[in-house]
């Protein structure tokens, strides 16, 4: 009889309020016909008591006032937060998801043999790596922007993905054709020019695509399969290089399989509306210079951008990470498996903080991620054994498990539409260029004051940052509109 009571309503026929909800004396009346037809998605119904009344408790946007019905003994019907996991993703995300994790295997099967191909059949030096690796970095970075702005302007991101997409597939397996140190600068060049094309119209599009609630589940799945593209690509690259005969050129025309899938799933599995075009003619505002000043004037968004630039320059390349474990002890043949639990700590930890970014909030996610980074950079500087490396490796993926999906996230939520494809490209751009001064920085530190002062040092500019964003006005109250309802932005 308990639990017949509650769902007695849910029969059709009988007595009772009619067919169609209205308002009487103030209050909704539920009808007594199929009332569960209204909820998405459908999950199995929490009976409890309330106020000495049957209360059925239904998922849905919070919070809502109280439904009730007249009758003696009305039952109450409250709508409890939707968190998501019931929601499936669009198609969209996970074909770019796929792509991610294709392209990534294509480019980590070259890209950690590249300084062995340099110097034993190149005969080229570190100092020729640094180059190649400086320059394209920086050309990708500068591209992001402008790209983004591009895509806001056409109305369309796929198109501009693609071609990103594509040059990286031509090049790349091109490397194991080159002859000189100079053909490589210029098929790596081209290779990060493609990346530079793609990034933002990407990012863009994944936030067009996914409504706001879903944007960090949406970006952490995208995380979770580029990192976990990095682990194939390393390991197939190794199993190739240790069990097979074949020559550095051949890994690296191979590399051209999982590159050419990339491209193949990106022009099949994503579909994308068309949104109408920025015309500058007929609104000033929707030119270049107008939405470039229009984003700018968001100042929740520069500040969120200025604590990135500050989090960045203390995140140097995770390199010093591989060189400070060897440095304590670690084997050198050990070195690649630490780097594959560092990308499987990432990708594990990806989805889960998207999820929790999504529900709780982007700037407690990112709070959160940058005091794990802070600590694990702690860990880094006070570890004198080999054997703690194995930990902070660990924690030090949780960082960007937390993080990665969230920030992303949070750009999508800080501008509108219009402006989507630039907030990406400014983002990106503001994160490679940063990049630079931060391992310049942590070389130098590291060489006059020993790698507890640089690790130190990156700690404090995660909490600097932490601590700059939790201050700028208006950030908590407008990630907690975005996320609560749904915001349009």
């Amino acid at each position: 009889m308990l639990l017949r009571r509650p769902f007695r309503h849910l029969r059709s026929g009988g007595r009772g309020p009619p067919r169609s909800a209205g308002v009487r004396n103030g209050r909704t009346i539920v009808p007594r016909h199929r009332p569960v037809q209204i909820v998405r998605p459908v999950v199995p119904l929490r009976t409890g008591r309330l106020a000495r009344r049957p209360s059925v408790w239904l998922p849905g946007p919070a919070p809502l006032p109280a439904v009730r019905r007249p009758e003696g003994g009305a039952r109450r019907v409250r709508r409890v937060p939707d968190d998501g996991r019931h929601r499936p993703l669009p198609r969209e995300v996970k074909a770019l998801g796929t792509v991610s994790l294709l392209n990534d295997t294509a480019s980590e099967m070259l890209v950690p043999l590249l300084p062995l191909f340099l110097t034993t059949v190149l005969r080229a030096g570190a100092a020729a790596l640094g180059v190649i690796e400086g320059l394209a970095e920086t050309t990708a970075s500068l591209l992001k922007y402008a790209m983004g702005r591009w895509s806001d302007r056409l109305g369309r991101r796929k198109g501009l993905a693609l071609a990103g997409y594509g040059l990286s597939v031509l090049v790349r397996p091109l490397l194991g054709l080159a002859g000189a140190v100079w053909h490589v600068v210029a098929l790596r060049f081209a290779d990060r020019v493609g990346k530079g094309i793609r990034t933002a119209p990407r990012d863009a599009l994944i936030a067009d695509v996914v409504p706001p609630a879903d944007r960090g589940r949406a970006f952490g799945l995208q995380r979770a399969m580029d990192h976990a593209g990095a682990i194939a690509g390393s390991l197939a690259a190794a199993a190739l290089l240790a069990w097979s005969s074949l020559p550095l050129r051949w890994i690296f025309l191979l590399s051209a399989v999982p590159g050419a899938a990339a491209f193949v799933v990106l022009a099949l599995g994503v579909r994308e509306a068309r949104r109408a075009p920025a015309d500058p003619a007929g609104d000033p505002a929707a030119g270049s210079a107008g939405q470039t000043r229009s984003l700018l004037s968001e100042r929740r968004f520069v500040g969120y951008l200025a604590a990135v630039l500050l989090f960045t320059l203390g995140n140097s390349a995770d390199t010093f990470l591989v060189l400070r474990a060897l440095e304590l002890g670690v084997a050198p043949a050990l070195g690649p498996v630490l780097w594959v639990a560092l990308h499987l700590s990432r990708s594990a930890w990806a989805v889960p903080g998207g999820m929790l970014a999504d529900r709780y909030g982007r700037l407690r996610l990112i709070l959160a991620g940058w005091a794990v980074y802070a600590v694990s950079y702690a860990g880094f500087a006070a570890a004198d054994a080999g054997w703690m490396m194995w930990p902070l490796f660990v924690l030090y993926g949780l960082h960007a498990g937390l993080t990665e999906g969230a920030e992303r996230a949070m750009v999508a939520d800080l501008v509108g539409a219009e402006s989507r494809g630039r907030a990406f490209g400014a983002f990106h751009l503001t994160v490679g260029l940063a990049a630079l001064p931060a391992s310049l920085l942590t070389g130098l530190l590291w060489k006059w004051q020993g790698p507890a002062v640089a690790f130190g040092a990156g700690a404090g500019f995660a909490l600097a940052a932490a601590l700059w964003l939790f201050l700028w006005p208006g950030l908590v109250r407008g990630t907690r509109a975005a996320t609560a309802g749904g915001g349009g932005t």
